[in-house]
């Protein structure tokens, strides 16, 4: 884990109030000792360097006891979501891609079933208008049959006139027009196009390879949770990431730096400020309950308005990130160089989950001097 691109500092140098963050801490061990979840990691950075990094709890429960540690990975859900796009801005970075084009124009194929105006723009928006599309579990191991089978999705309703989320469907929509572009893996392409240039490659893993799993925390839920080695190697666009809470921070100050961290440069600042600004207005979101989501072409935006999702109620408007469901959240504030993410290895259910959530996100800004 030597290669961790972050200097460590600690919270005070970096100008937070320690008060806050130690009610943090208290309110997480809180929900370990309440049994809300088996483990739990947070990461907090701030200009380029790394002021808090903690580990709680057990990463596993069954079949031996496994402490959660720095080296464990968290099941990372639709955070997921902005590692897929990120490799897709590489693509629009180089010219091979734009945000503009439509995803037919990279796979003739799905144009099929009315699908051929839907622009990149609008899937990476949620408005591509098949919300339900998903693959089956043959395709993991088979990326010619995951093609077909997203080229093969149905609309729900006419693309654009809507905003919902599309939990799964827009980012293997993303994912094989990568593969159409570069002629490569996805997951490599996310590897070695953007983890693997800013030092995260050991920390952030889209299909964790064997001799990596063993890190890996077991995931938990009201109904079982698929902790298999094909699960893990899969590395799901949409949802199907693994890393360390301070793998994700380290990201998020990429893009906080203006596509830059440390010496590199991995994307230029108007791409940056470009994917991380509110594209959908205050449109509301059908799967959220009408809450304005403020899609970026990644993540998602605070804005202004009363009901927001992870990001805290105390949230500056500017700041950005992105949930796993039930889980887990990361965010970035432009405003302060603030990076933070919190992450479990349980799927807790609403109302509960989107609380503390609040909760915890809220403790963080207002630590922040």
């Amino acid at each position: 884990m030597s290669d961790y691109p972050l200097p460590t500092s600690n919270p005070q140098s970096l100008g937070f109030a320690l008060k806050p963050l130690e009610h943090l801490d208290r309110l997480i061990r809180e929900h370990i000792e309440e049994s809300r979840y088996p483990g739990a990691q947070i990461a907090l950075a701030r200009h380029g360097q790394l002021a808090l990094f903690r580990s709680y709890g057990e990463a596993k429960t069954e079949g031996g006891r496994q402490p959660a540690s720095g080296d464990t990975l968290f099941l990372l859900f639709s955070q997921t979501k902005v590692l897929t796009s990120a490799a897709v801005w590489t693509l629009v970075e180089e010219g091979r891609l734009s945000f503009m084009d439509k995803i037919s124009d990279h796979l003739p194929e799905f144009a099929a079933r009315g699908k051929g105006d839907i622009t990149l723009q609008q899937v990476m928006t949620h408005q591509g208008g098949f919300p339900s599309g998903d693959v089956s579990q043959e395709s993991w191991t088979d990326h010619a049959r995951m093609r077909a089978e997203v080229c093969g999705f149905s609309l729900d309703w006419t693309p654009g006139t809507r905003l919902q989320y599309h939990a799964r469907a827009a980012h293997l929509t993303q994912a094989m027009v990568i593969e159409a572009v570069t002629g490569w893996d996805y997951r490599e392409v996310i590897r070695d196009r953007v983890l693997a240039p800013l030092g995260l490659a050991n920390d952030i893993f889209v299909g964790v390879p064997s001799s990596e799993q063993a890190r890996c925390a077991d995931t938990y839920a009201p109904e079982p949770r698929d902790n298999s080695a094909e699960f893990k190697a899969a590395g799901l666009p949409s949802g199907g990431g693994y890393a360390t809470a301070r793998g994700m921070a380290a990201f998020y100050q990429t893009l906080l730096g203006g596509g830059r961290l440390g010496d590199v440069r991995l994307l230029s600042p108007r791409l940056v400020a470009y994917v991380t600004r509110n594209h959908t207005g205050e449109r509301g979101d059908d799967q959220m309950g009408g809450i304005p989501m403020h899609r970026g072409l990644g993540p998602h935006v605070r804005g202004d308005s009363d009901k927001i999702r992870g990001l805290g109620t105390l949230a500056a408007p500017a700041t950005f990130g992105h949930g796993g469901a039930g889980t887990s959240y990361s965010w970035a504030d432009p405003t302060s160089g603030v990076s933070f993410t919190y992450i479990t290895n349980f799927v807790a259910p609403d109302p509960w989950h989107s609380a503390r959530l609040d909760r915890i996100a809220n403790l963080v800004h207002a630590a922040i001097d």
